[in-house]
Order: structure tokens, then sequence, then C-alpha cells
């Protein structure tokens, strides 16, 4: 168990070097078939969201940038390859573009999915198995969510972000096949050169929302290229004097022997993919805000909104003005007032919700100006694997109608079946891919396990010209 120490202490048992004999030693034997499924789902639903967010100008720009070095490791929908940082870079960015891709909710949330694109890349570039592939995502997914379980960024302004490195350094330099003493490195090197600031979520939101953890996961694959080489690390990382917990977290206390294995389940089975191209905070609210428009009839009748959701809910979201007037898509898709509007007035979010002419649209502007956002202690209480939300609206004879919803469909406690994965990877994929190439794909994906050159599967990805 790792706990906070005093700046004099050195912990017999550094908390980098407990993740590392963690990491170190899992392997594809201690996963049960449900986490082997559960994997399995998450990088379908994943790959979609890249093919999805393929011709978006920022995932352009990344992966051009990759493509300009040669390397093993394929750029998705492309036959070309790259270095194994810049492929987890340009793959990352374009899996988490669209905020598609899947959620943890713990005392903040993450993208766990969004550290698939590293464990990908390497794999490939090692010749590692389908196997070790799958057993390191479980890593990469266990650390990340571990770590946000246990650690308090929301109020000391850090992006969520910090806790990729330690999964990404621990699960690519575990396909590495890094000792526990270089995998330890690993950790500290990665960790202490990439503290980011919550500044990429807050006010006007700009293109590197959706980038800032495929910058985090070259940065700590490369951490593990270094860690190999032989380089050190500043260590203890997490108790040090002026470590992770005493700068970025505050005090934190992680029990390794909990994590997922042989015994314990892994907390991959607690993430939630996305019915809705939305911030997590948003999900709910687009049901509840469409059963309160069915139920209302004519929106003209509305005289005011009151959308209540949890405290991380109320600062992502409604707290800014910005919200109420986003200009960029990045800023539309972490906006409480547009979202909800847009799904009481459409009755759903796409992809196309966020194009500039809808989030710009005169009608929706003066809709959103009769909402007001505010937390409500009793939803934060209830936030974890949910995300609730509750939306009135007032009418104009006095008469309120309310709805309040916990869970989303996706959410972990009302999970996808794998038709309801399927019909969303179509939807992603269904400009770039034929039918054929689709079925072929998914048909790949589903028995991931038995894969036995990553490379040609990854290779039969690509995108036509035209496409």
């Amino acid at each position: 168990m790792a706990t906070a120490t005093s700046s004099s202490e050195l912990p017999p048992h550094p908390f980098a070097a407990q993740l590392a004999a963690y990491a170190h030693g899992l392997s594809f034997a201690d996963l049960d078939a449900a986490t082997v499924e559960r994997v399995k789902t998450h990088v379908v639903d994943t790959i979609g969201c890249g093919m999805g967010a393929f011709d978006e100008r920022p995932v352009r720009v990344c992966r051009d940038i990759a493509l300009a070095v040669q390397g093993n490791a394929t750029i998705i929908g492309t036959d070309r390859r790259t270095t194994a940082d810049l492929a987890a870079f340009a793959n990352c960015a374009a899996f988490r573009y669209l905020d598609f891709n899947d959620t943890y909710v713990g005392r903040f949330s993450v993208h766990p999915s969004d550290l698939i694109a590293a464990c990908l890349a390497v794999a490939e570039t090692e010749r590692r198995s389908a196997q070790e592939l799958i057993a390191a995502i479980a890593i990469a997914y266990e650390v990340n969510c571990r770590l946000v379980d246990a650690c308090d960024i929301s109020t000391r302004g850090w992006d969520p972000t910090v806790m990729s490195p330690p999964a990404v350094a621990l699960a690519t330099g575990r396909l590495m096949q890094l000792s526990p003493a270089q995998l330890t490195h690993a950790v500290n090197i990665a960790i202490n050169d990439h503290v980011p600031m919550a500044q990429t979520r807050v006010q006007t939101l700009s293109d590197w929302k959706g980038l800032s953890d495929a910058e985090a996961s070259r940065n700590a694959v490369f951490a593990a290229m270094l860690a190999r080489g032989g380089l050190t690390g500043p260590s203890p990382i997490f108790e040090g004097r002026s470590g992770f917990f005493q700068q970025v977290t505050g005090p934190a206390t992680l029990d390794v022997a909990a994590f997922g294995g042989r015994t314990n389940e892994f907390r991959i089975h607690q993430c939630s993919l996305k019915r809705y191209p939305a911030v997590i905070y948003t999900q709910t609210a687009v049901v509840a805000g469409i059963e309160v428009a069915r139920d209302v009839g004519s929106l003209d009748r509305i005289t005011a909104i009151e959308i209540a959701t949890t405290r991380r809910g109320y600062q992502r979201t409604g707290s800014e003005r910005e919200k109420w007037t986003p200009e960029t898509r990045d800023t539309a898709d972490h906006s409480l007032p547009y979202i909800t509007a847009r799904a009481m007035f459409d009755g759903d979010i796409t992809n196309e919700t966020f194009e500039p002419h809808m989030f710009r649209d005169p009608k929706i502007r003066a809709f959103m100006q009769k909402i007001t956002v505010s937390e409500d202690p009793a939803l934060t209480a209830r936030q974890g694997a949910s995300a609730p939300t509750r939306v009135t609206a007032i009418l104009s004879d006095g008469q309120r109608i309310t709805r309040e919803v916990d869970y989303a469909p996706g959410f972990a406690k009302s999970p996808m079946s794998r038709g309801d994965v399927e019909q969303k990877f179509r939807g992603n994929v269904r400009r770039r891919w034929s039918e054929q190439q689709t079925g072929a794909a998914l048909a790949s994906l589903w028995q991931l396990e038995r894969i036995d050159d990553l490379a040609a599967f990854l290779g039969t990805l690509v995108v036509q010209a035209g496409g």
C-alpha cells in the first residue's frame, strides 16, 4: 500500500516500484473471459471513434507530423508507419477527438481508451502477440482508473491527463519486456515531465482539449524507451519531497494488492461507453432533456429551464459564460446548456451537432438564454459510476416538468450489448469503409486474442482514397 509521506521520509517500497511489480507480473492468463470481452469491446468502440474523426483538421495535422518520420507502427487508417511514440500520438488524437470514446468517472473523469493507441503502437513495433496486447490494455486501464479513484486534482489546477503517463509507461513498458526496475524508471520519467495544466478544459476550449492525452501517451512511450536504454528517473516520484503527492494531488492512499487480477475485478468493468459524442457529464442531460421536450410538446411554452448537475459537471460544463456562446467545437461539446438545448430541439446528439452552423444557430442561442445551471450536492454525492442530471422546464402557465437521470445508455450500470457497440461502430465508419470492410474489421476485432499478426491486421483498416 502506498500513502503520502512526510518530506523527511523515504518509503521502503516506493509506489512506482509497486506499480512496476504489478505490471511486470500481470499476464493474459490473469484475465477472466469477461475482462477479455470487455477489452475487446473498448477496442472496437475506440477504433470506430478514430475512424469517425479521421478527416478532422487537428487529427490530420497530427497524422501529417507523425508521417514525416518512418518507423514500424501503423498510423491507423493508412498503410504507412511511423515510430511507436508518434503513432501513439497520432492515433490517440483520432481516437479522442470527437469526445465519443469511453469514460471512467471517479473523483473526476478520464478517457482510459485514449491509452489504447500507445498499446497498439508498441505491440506492433515489438511484434508482441494479441494476447500480450490485451493484457497491456488491461494494465493501462487499471492503473489509470485506480489513480483517479485515489487522487483528487479537481481543486488543484491540473488536467486529468496527468494520470495517463504512469499507466502508459507501465503498459507499453510491459510490452517492451522491461524489468521491474526499468518499469519503475519509466514511470518516474513519464510523470516528472508531464504535469499538464487544467487550462486545457476551461473557458474557450481549443484543439488541445482533444489532443492532450495524445501528448501524454507520446511522452510515456518515449519515457519507456529511455528506461529501456538505461536512463533513470527522479525517485521517489510519488512520495518524494517535491513529488506527485506533494505537488500535484495532495495525500493519497493506494493499495496495489486490490488491483485487478486473479481475485479482484478489473476497473475496466466500471468504465462507460458513450451514446452521444459529448463530455460524460452531459450524457444524462441529453436523455433528460429529450424526455422533458417530449412531455412539453411545443418548446415555445418554456419560459425557463433549470439544470442541476454534480459539482464536477458544473465546473466543467456550466460554470463559465463561454458555455452559453460556444465558438469552437471543443467548447460546444463541453457545454451543458448547448447540448441540452440541442437535445430538446433535435431529439438526439450526433457528430453533426457540433458543426459551427449548429452551435451558432440564433434560435438555439436564444433558447439557451432561458437555461441556468447549478450544482445539486445531492447529485454530487451520487457521482461515481453515474453522472446524474436533473432538467426542469418551467412553462408559461407556471407548470414544472422535471426529469432526473442517473445513467445514460452505455454507462457501466446500463451497458451496451455487442449489437449496440456494432451499431455505434458502423455509424462512425460509414463514410470511410464499405460494408464488406466494416464487417471484416468487426469479425477480426471480436476475435482479437486470436490475431496472429497485428501489423497485418492494422494494415486492413485503411481508408481508401476519396473515402
